[in-house]
């Protein structure tokens, strides 16, 4: 697989999990005013997803991904393998269930992934192994490297973000202009020096890192019904 040098390291997209694809869509709808584009399945993980590109002057090549297991499909992972961004984990499970679709992660896009994959490992940073994924799209198959752990989960509370090269190809490259645009993504967290450390290391430089008294993620988007701001925070 040929690596896309475009890449400029930075934010690729945010992930928000939902229950299914339905409520996404709802979810989508109502809190950012538009329609989702389709998206696809994931063979390998037994999910799938719906896209919006959320690109933007600061943010040139970002997309919002809206991902669900599919009950159509079984995972491919090896045994006793997890699905990446902790999906497969019953209490966060259970707070999508509760409280809806929600900002959960991000991914960040990076040139070289095994050179940010080993800065961070550097630091003590297991942040799993580098696997090739793909999925099926109408114009050809869509490919990537990404970081996964076995056991699938997202490191630091889901603020360090995982790590993306593509092919190729990127989902902004089929998407059209939603009329929404991610205008900036904040990382608070209690440890917020060493969660900062590891974002230079694996190259992302211009990240936003704020101490807090707990971990949360914070993005900020220009949509249809103005300036909306979605927290990893779950409201209660």
């Amino acid at each position: 697989m040929t690596a896309d040098s475009s890449c400029c390291p930075g934010v690729d997209h945010l992930v928000i999990l939902a229950a299914d694809l339905r409520q996404g869509a709802d979810w989508c709808r109502r809190t950012l005013g538009v329609e989702p584009a389709k998206g696809g399945e994931h063979p390998l993980m037994g999910t799938h997803n719906r896209l919006l590109n959320i690109s933007s002057p600061a943010h040139p090549r970002s997309y919002l991904e809206i991902i669900a297991i599919n009950p159509g499909a079984a995972s491919a992972r090896p045994a006793g393998a997890r699905r990446w961004f902790d999906m497969d984990d019953p209490a966060l499970q259970r707070q999508v269930a509760d409280d809806g679709p929600r900002l959960i992660h991000w991914v960040a896009c990076v040139p070289d992934i095994a050179a940010s994959h080993a800065a961070l490992a550097a630091r003590g940073l297991d942040r799993g192994e580098i696997i090739t994924a793909s999925r099926p799209t109408p114009l050809g198959l869509l490919q990537w490297r990404i970081t996964v752990r076995q056991d699938g989960r997202r490191l630091m509370d889901g603020c360090l973000p995982t790590l993306i090269e593509w092919g190729e190809g990127h989902p902004c490259d089929s998407l059209p202009d939603s009329g929404v645009q991610l205008q900036s993504l904040r990382l608070e967290h209690p440890e917020a020096h060493a969660l900062a450390g590891a974002c230079t290391a694996a190259g992302l430089h211009q990240v936003a890192v704020e101490a807090a008294a707990a971990p949360r993620l914070l993005a900020a988007l220009r949509t249809p019904r103005g300036l909306v701001s979605l927290s990893s925070h779950a409201p209660r």
